[in-house]
């Protein structure tokens, strides 16, 4: 059986900011694809108009709609340079000797530790490529955009799935031989 980790203050302040970063980006992604996604917000702004005996063009409410969710799309810019910006400091840190990269070709590890550490890598090599073709997206040419919003709005899979992993392998850890992991990485301290 493994050492019992423990979470440094720099470590859990770094996860958590990160993880409600993800959070919140998640939120305003799942809130334009269903709630205020353009066409159901023109259609109910249409729907509005007709009752109150006026109408406009398709295109009309479209415009309108987008102009609506516009501050909450804002949001989403907001929280994407902050995790930038977290991301950045994420990767200089096992400079100072903070939250080191694990080899996951280490001869040593088990097939577990292997598979998670192969997890966090590909989890920031797509981090890094959606925080890439975000920023050329808000400040890059405009002749980018378009070409790289797709790559960019593919993000969405690779966060679901990562939080569905991450989420089950934290349940399945607590429930088995590492009894104790939420309360570390929330308080430092092993609180059973």
């Amino acid at each position: 059986m493994s050492a019992i980790k423990s979470y440094s203050k720099t470590y859990r302040i770094m996860h958590w900011a990160i993880a409600v970063s993800f959070t919140l980006l998640l939120v305003t992604i799942l809130l334009r694809l269903t709630w205020m996604n353009k066409n159901h917000m023109a259609d109910i702004i249409g729907v509005y108009l007709t009752d109150a005996g006026t109408s406009l063009p398709q295109d009309d409410l479209i415009v309108l709609a987008k102009k609506i969710r516009h501050p909450m799309w804002q949001w989403h810019t907001y929280i994407g340079y902050v995790l930038v910006g977290l991301f950045a400091i994420r990767f200089m840190l096992p400079i100072f000797g903070e939250m080191k990269f694990q080899n996951p070709f280490n001869k040593l590890l088990s097939v577990k530790e292997k598979f998670q550490f192969w997890v966090y890598i590909v989890f920031y090599v797509c981090v890094t490529a959606s925080l890439i073709t975000g920023l050329i997206i808000e400040l890059g040419p405009k002749t980018l955009r378009k070409q790289v919003e797709d790559w960019h709005k593919l993000s969405i899979y690779y966060l679901v799935a990562y939080m569905v992993i991450h989420l089950t392998s934290i349940l399945i850890a607590e429930l088995t031989k590492e009894k104790g992991l939420v309360s570390r990485i929330i308080s430092g301290s092993n609180k059973n």
